[in-house]
C-alpha cells in the first residue's frame, strides 16, 4: 500500500490486477485502448490518462465501468509512445520528465481521437474524464472544445493564475481532502473564480478524508472506510455524463 502518511506525487496507491475488457487500437498517430458499449447509442467518452500512462489497468477498469453503461470509451496515449512515470522514479527528476508532457498541449491527439469516435464508432455525443494529469487535460479541454459536452476532471492542480473559468460546457470537479499535491486554497480560489465567471453548468466537490488518487487507485476492498466515497464519486461521475452528454 502506498504510504498514505507521506504520499508522492500521484501516489499510485494500488495498481489492480484487471485485464480489461477492450482492444488496442491505432488511431492516426495514436494508440488506443477502446471499449465498446453493449448499448450502442451514439454516445462516447474519451478518458485522460494519469503520469502512470494508458496502459494502467486501474484507468482501464474505469473506461470499461464507463462503456457498461452506455459509452464506447476510449484511453488514448496521450504521451505518444513517451515513457510513462514508473512508480519507483526518483521524485527529483519528475518536474523536468513532465515538461515533454504538458496536458495543455494535447489539441493534435485530441483532434485524432475525435475524427476516430465520429467516423469508426459514429459517436454523435461525446464526453470526456480526466484523472491527476488528465484531470489537467479535462479542464483545458473544456475550455477549447465545444462539443465535448460535459467533462469530469478528477484531482486535475489547478493553476491559480491562468483562466480557468471560461468552460464551454458542464463540467464536475472532483478533488481530495487530504491531497498532498492540490492544496485546499487552490480548490477554494477556482471555486470562487468559477462562481464569480462561469456561465455553464459546473460543480466542485471534495471528499473528505481521501488522498490524490482515491477514485482510481484505491482498490476498494484495502479499506473499508473509504469505499462508501470511492463509490460516491465514481457515481457522482457516472451521473454527471448522464445528465449532460
Amino acid at each position: 500500500m502506498a504510504n498514505e502518511a507521506h504520499p508522492c506525487p500521484c501516489d499510485i496507491g494500488h495498481k489492480i490486477e484487471y485485464g480489461g475488457m477492450g482492444h488496442e487500437v491505432q488511431v492516426e498517430h495514436v494508440k488506443a485502448y477502446v471499449t465498446r458499449s453493449p448499448v450502442d447509442a451514439g454516445k462516447a467518452v474519451i478518458v485522460i490518462q494519469d503520469i502512470f500512462g494508458w496502459q494502467l489497468p486501474n484507468t482501464r477498469y474505469m473506461a470499461d465501468m464507463i462503456a457498461g453503461n452506455g459509452y464506447t470509451t476510449i484511453v488514448p496515449d496521450f504521451f505518444v509512445g513517451q515513457e510513462p512515470w514508473h512508480p519507483s522514479g526518483d521524485w527529483s527528476t519528475f518536474p523536468e520528465w513532465l515538461k515533454t508532457r504538458n496536458a495543455r498541449k494535447i489539441d493534435r491527439e485530441i483532434d485524432a481521437i475525435l475524427r476516430y469516435l465520429k467516423q469508426q464508432c459514429h459517436a454523435q455525443k461525446i464526453g470526456v474524464v480526466g484523472f491527476c494529469w488528465g484531470g489537467v487535460a479535462v479542464h483545458h479541454v473544456m475550455m477549447k472544445y465545444p462539443e465535448f459536452r460535459a467533462g469530469v476532471s478528477v484531482y486535475g492542480i489547478v493553476k491559480d493564475s491562468e483562466d480557468v473559468y471560461s468552460l464551454k460546457n458542464p463540467t464536475l470537479f472532483i478533488f481530495a481532502e487530504n491531497d498532498a499535491v492540490i492544496p485546499l486554497e487552490q480548490v477554494s480560489s477556482l471555486t470562487q473564480k468559477l462562481k464569480e465567471h462561469c456561465k455553464v453548468e459546473y460543480q466542485i466537490k471534495t471528499f473528505s478524508g481521501q488522498t490524490h488518487g482515491f477514485v482510481h487507485r484505491k482498490r476498494e476492498d484495502c479499506s473499508p472506510e473509504d469505499k462508501p466515497y470511492i463509490d460516491e464519486a465514481r457515481r457522482n461521475l457516472l451521473e454527471w455524463l448522464n445528465k449532460y452528454v
